[in-house]
């Protein structure tokens, strides 16, 4: 039976590793390219990256098992197909990282709260577990917060799991706490885990406007780096308002990296691939 796109485990994989990589060239480019690609294609693809055949094969075993790719010959040629599921959540997802957004102080918040019997704890663990994947901080064990416009998210990840009968969600506009705002934001988020994570991006990947943009290999495996390393960040940081962070913020920082690799690299890196995947 096919997962749900809302829950498939996108956020499971650690950057840099093989199925971290393969996940990123599957939903940056393969999907632009009709979400089919060879056997042979794809294993060169990731042989730019420095990954063996054999780790690309075990990559590949793992996606097919989470229900990410599956096997489909085309016109003769052995590949992989994305599911309709992955294609879903790849969309969704590269949808975050490539437009990431910062909340605004007027915009509204998304309560969340839920009250799951003991019996089934299980459940209550995933869906915390996946909600604070994309972004929502914690109030209460049984009270989470995030911006409004990532109420389609929740949704989708609540009645994925058949929790609806379980969780009540509404707006709000005013935050009332015992302590400063900034504070209390540190309290329902790991904003010292994403702060770090901003401060690695910037360290690894602030070089990377000093090399030449152009259709390579090489162009194509520094992006790939580039936004496997960055696109943990926008599922991880809810983006809160500057009247909630911390003075000297990185984030703002390695967006701007982001962006502006983004913008010399990407077109050329997706020239390669396309003229790679066609000869």
């Amino acid at each position: 039976m096919a997962v749900p796109s809302a829950i498939l485990d996108d956020f499971e994989s650690r950057p840099g590793t093989v199925t971290s990589l393969s996940r990123t060239v599957l939903g940056a480019f393969v999907l632009q390219q009709g979400g089919w690609i060879s056997i042979s294609n794809f294993t060169e693809i990731m042989s730019t990256l420095g990954i063996s055949s054999q780790s690309t094969r075990t990559a590949v075993n793992r996606l097919k098992t989470k229900g990410i790719l599956r096997s489909e010959n085309n016109n003769g040629r052995a590949g992989y197909r994305l599911t309709d599921e992955a294609e879903d959540m790849l969309v969704r997802g590269f949808s975050r990282v490539f437009n990431f957004r910062q909340m605004q102080s007027d915009e509204p918040w998304r309560i969340i709260s839920f009250s799951i019997p003991e019996p089934e704890r299980a459940s209550r663990h995933r869906l915390r577990r996946r909600l604070t994947a994309i972004g929502c901080g914690t109030v209460t064990a049984g009270l989470l917060i995030c911006p409004d416009y990532h109420t389609a998210e929740v949704d989708a990840i609540v009645s994925a799991l058949n929790l609806d009968m379980y969780v009540t969600t509404f707006a709000a506009t005013d935050i009332s706490a015992p302590t400063d705002l900034i504070t209390t934001a540190a309290q329902w988020w790991d904003l010292e885990d994403i702060r770090s994570r901003h401060l690695e991006f910037i360290k690894n990947q602030a070089t990377q406007l000093e090399h030449d943009a152009n259709v390579s290999a090489e162009t194509f495996a520094r992006f790939v780096f580039l936004l496997d390393e960055w696109r943990v960040i926008p599922l991880l940081d809810p983006g809160l308002p500057a009247s909630l962070l911390p003075n000297e913020w990185p984030g703002r920082t390695s967006l701007r990296i982001f962006d502006d690799a983004t913008q010399r690299l990407f077109t050329p890196a997706r020239e390669w691939l396309k003229k790679t995947v066609e000869h």
